[in-house]
């Protein structure tokens, strides 16, 4: 068995030697420190005339000079320490460069042409005006490198590099479960992170794909420049990644993007499909990672249909209001479903996927996943963590000690913040700094005091708000810095990866204020780096963490949890981190190490694995093709043998073909009356009759069928075998309250929506508009109306689920399960004493086809399972994956066909 770990980017790259080219690293110009006048600039705050100015005139401090890779004039110390030559140690949030633009290595260039202009319009007539001129013979200037330039690459020298790209946490995880013996066989499927057009048609770009695939256990996906910079740049950042962290692209550049760019999507999450589909084998589990590649467990579904497919999701999932905002959000959602296994961080992320699932696909979704025509999708969290085993390596490197003195040194007397963020608008680097601006304003105290030292690394371009955070961090240091202190040091360039480890062991408070994000594994590293392991330096320093992490939900709230949009909270924040007694700051460290160490890479990779072979069996096994079909001989000879028979047989599609609920004549067929009274003769036979139906229709369907048993409206109603009295099972008045809620929101839809109808029952309602006209509307407006339901009324324990042509709203506290398991009891305490078997019934049948019956079958399962009734059969008759143990394939005609075979003996079944 191996293991496809399918992610955007291999954990390995390509490092090429030019001729020309002494040596990767290349000299840059020193940078200049420009000085912004900020006075007319707004402030959280109005400016205070009596403030007390600085002591005195400032002076720049060289910051980038100080934190400069001076022992690593290579970059080498921008990766952690590696274990063997093979291994895969990444730093766990790596803020690598935007695509093809990287200079940590020699790569060729992109030659993908320039995206979309801003305005749609111009867009379109772009290529129009591009199209007359290629008429007209008129050559047009190409951007990009020139073929001389890139024919270099073809023969130049090369060596396979860790990658500056790509999920350091998913690499972490496989490298710790490589180590720990739970991982044998994997092969990476990914791109190179780098421009590979200039490697096409060459002999050079086969040895790389050999050496990965033979030495490094990669299959290396190739795309066009042009594809994969419309897939990555434009539409993976520029559309779903804000999408993924509600902020909805409402610029005209964003709608040129997503015009443009969808269809590179598309062909790079094909060519990775195409990859795994032609190297998988039976047995081989694939596992697809990420936002980037949502489409591909689909598209490998449709070409194996058999292959076990898992599917984790590292971002953080918006709630439907935002993600119905993407015009491919159908295509989006069907993508991830081609899965077996669909994982999320937390559990409010797979909440929000189960919910848009339910209200754009109008499909059943439950807690457990998605239930479709032909499948059941699992559904879980999970949160990601650290590599402790590797983090503690690397602490051991000796460049890590001696910046640990350096940092110690330059920083005496002072209490450390660090931040290290992406500089984009979800990472809150503007809020935070906002936040620390107030903080010095509002306590005077802890000036000359404190300093913030934020890293921020920026991967695309974000003028706006490099020029906004700029602006503040000037602002802040011109107001309190002298020629001994600055309080606020801003690195717009990230560190080496010891400075990381050590500016995390200095630090007194690590402050994180993202507005949105998956998991983040920066704090998890802060927390295990403040154990104390080196001496006379900081320990069990705070937590400052924005609640819309990942991260926070794990934590369980002993970390010092803050909006980052609410200023004076960080701010307050701030001051408790800096001045919580040591006792205190111990008590909530241990607890957040714990969180740590339990939430480890290792443990979320194994755990992931170890459910995902779960889940993959148990729906093989009730996948229909798995499922054996009803053996009338074998059934036949069970009834004989037994003594106390008990049948529980649904009603409509097993006894009786569909009808119209709103018949005026409610009839059942003649032929299942005498079936039922057939049966009803032996008297060591209980039939109950279970439908959705109202107790009084069913009392008109089977009038002419004494001592029958019947359950109505799926469990809320029952009627004892031989009694004429009909038990509410539900609370009467519980069933009012709830109703008069839903009823309203039914009704609001059911005006927007033309041809639909509410039935009202007992103890449920439904919403029909499968006689709508526009049915593409009417869909839309019952995904709505199930989505609205089941977020308002949640608490008053009912749910809205999708079904062919309707929603059905019914209580969670009963169903036919629980009437099921009602019948059961009765008649085990009906049993005479002193008899000499325990169970009340030998003989149990339980036969349905809609979903509503699964939890019967699971019921009637179990107790075969544990042995409490000797014999146990469940039929499905329906074409849907089931948890019963056989299927009839002729629906309402095989069981009517079956049942008088069954009981008129021997005779009629051989």
């Amino acid at each position: 068995m191996t293991v496809f770990v399918v992610s955007l980017f291999l954990p390995n790259t390509i490092n090429f030697t030019l001729p020309t080219n002494a040596s990767r690293g290349r000299s840059s110009p020193p940078r200049r420190t420009t000085r912004i006048d900020t006075s007319g600039k707004p402030s959280l705050f109005a400016q205070q005339r009596d403030l007390t100015p600085p002591q005195t005139p400032t002076v720049d401090v060289d910051n980038d000079g100080f934190f400069s890779s001076n022992e690593n004039p290579d970059l080498r110390g921008h990766f952690p320490k590696q274990e063997n030559h093979r291994s895969i140690i990444a730093p766990s949030d790596p803020h690598s460069p935007a695509w093809g633009s990287g200079r940590l290595f020699t790569q060729p260039r992109s030659r993908a042409s320039s995206p979309p202009p801003a305005d749609i319009l111009k867009h379109n007539k772009t290529i129009a005006k591009a199209s007359v001129l290629g008429r007209a013979g008129v050559k047009q200037p190409q951007l990009g490198r020139s073929d001389s330039h890139d024919r270099v690459f073809a023969h130049a020298d090369w060596t396979v590099v860790p990658a500056d790209q790509g999920n350091g946490g998913l690499r972490n995880a496989v490298q710790a479960a490589v180590r720990n013996g739970n991982l044998h066989d994997k092969i990476w499927v990914g791109t190179l992170g780098m421009p590979t057009d200039a490697l096409e048609d060459t002999q050079q770009k086969q040895d790389i794909e050999d050496r990965l695939a033979t030495e490094y256990d990669s299959l290396t996906v190739f795309c066009k420049d042009s594809d994969f910079d419309g897939h990555y740049t434009h539409y993976s950042k520029q559309i779903l990644w804000p999408v993924f962290h509600y902020q909805i692209p409402d610029n005209p550049k964003s709608k040129a993007y997503e015009d443009h760019s969808w269809i590179y999507y598309v062909a790079v999450n094909q060519a990775f499909a195409d990859k795994i589909v032609k190297n998988w084998k039976r047995g081989d589990i694939i596992w697809v990672h990420d936002y980037h590649l949502l489409l591909v467990p689909s598209m490998v579904r449709k070409k194996l249909p058999d292959a076990k497919i898992g599917f984790f999701l590292h971002v953080a999932f918006p709630s439907s209001e935002v993600f119905r905002c993407l015009a491919v959000r159908k295509e989006l959602l069907e993508g991830m479903l081609g899965a077996n296994l669909i994982g999320f961080q937390i559990h409010e992320y797979a909440r929000h996927f189960l919910q848009t699932c339910s209200r754009l696909l109008c499909v059943e979704a439950t807690n457990d996943g998605v239930q479709l025509e032909d499948r059941f999708v699992d559904v879980i969290n999970l949160a990601i963590g650290i590599d402790p085993v590797a983090l503690d390596m690397n602490r051991a490197d000796p460049d890590v000690a001696e910046w640990l003195q350096t940092m110690q040194d330059r920083y005496r007397g002072k209490k450390l913040i660090v931040a290290r963020d992406k500089l984009d608008h979800v990472r809150g680097v503007r809020q935070k700094l906002l936040a620390y601006e107030l903080f010095l304003n509002k306590y005077p105290e802890w000036r000359d005091n404190v300093v913030m030292i934020q890293v921020a690394t920026s991967t695309t371009e974000q003028a706006e708000l490099d020029a906004t955070v700029s602006d503040i961090v000037t602002r802040v240091n011109s107001s309190w810095a002298n020629l001994a202190y600055q309080p606020l040091v801003y690195l717009k360039q990230d560190i080496s990866y010891p400075q990381y480890l050590a500016l995390l062991t200095v630090a007194d408070a690590l402050m994180i204020a993202s507005q949105r994000e998956g998991m983040n594994l920066t704090s998890h590293e802060y927390l295990f780096c403040q154990d104390g392991k080196f001496k006379g330096h900081n320990k069990h320093g705070s937590l400052i963490l924005s609640e819309f992490t990942g991260s926070a939900s794990v934590f369980g709230g002993n970390e010092l949890s803050v909006n980052p949009w609410d200023y004076r909270q960080c701010a307050d924040a701030i001051k408790q981190a800096l001045e919580m007694d040591d006792e205190e700051k111990k008590t909530r460290w241990d607890k957040l190490y714990e969180a740590v160490m339990h939430h480890t890479a290792e443990h979320w990779f194994t755990a992931f694995l170890t459910r995902l072979d779960k889940v993959y069996d148990e729906q093989h096994r009730r996948g229909t093709t798995s499922v054996p079909r009803l053996s009338i001989n074998q059934l036949g000879r069970q009834y004989q043998q037994s003594e106390r028979r008990l049948f529980i047989l649904d009603y409509e599609g097993t006894l009786a073909s569909w009808g119209s609920p709103n018949d005026i004549i409610l009839t059942s067929p003649q032929r299942t009356l005498d079936v039922l009274n057939d049966i009803l003769q032996d008297e060591r036979n209980t039939v109950y009759v279970m439908s959705g139906r109202q107790p009084e229709e069913l009392d008109r369907l089977f009038k002419r069928v004494p001592n029958l048993g019947l359950i109505a409206e799926n469990g809320c109603f029952l009627k004892e075998f031989g009694s004429s009295k009909w038990v509410e099972m539900a609370d009467p008045e519980q069933m009012r309250a709830w109703k008069e809620s839903v009823e309203g929101i039914m009704h609001y839809y059911h005006e927007r929506t033309p041809g639909s109808w509410v039935e009202p029952r007992h103890c449920s309602l439904i919403f029909h508009y499968k006689s709508c006209e526009d049915q593409e509307s009417a869909s839309r407006q019952a995904g709505d109306c199930a989505s609205h339901i089941n977020d308002a009324c949640e608490e008053q324990r009912v749910r809205a689920i999708p079904i062919e042509g309707a929603v059905i709203v019914e209580p969670i506290d009963w169903s036919k399960g629980t009437a099921a398991m009602q019948i059961f009891d009765g008649l085990k305490k009906n049993m005479a004493p002193n008899l000499d078997y325990d169970s009340p019934v030998d003989f149990l049948m339980v036969a349905g086809d809609g979903r509503d019956d699964e939890v019967i079958f699971r019921w009637a399962n179990e107790l075969g399972r544990d042995g409490t009734v000797k014999n146990v059969t469940t039929v499905s008759l329906g074409s849907r994956n089931t948890e019963a143990g056989c299927t009839l394939t002729q629906g309402v005609t095989g069981m009517l066909y079956s049942m008088p075979r069954l009981i008129m003996g021997p005779r009629l079944i051989s």
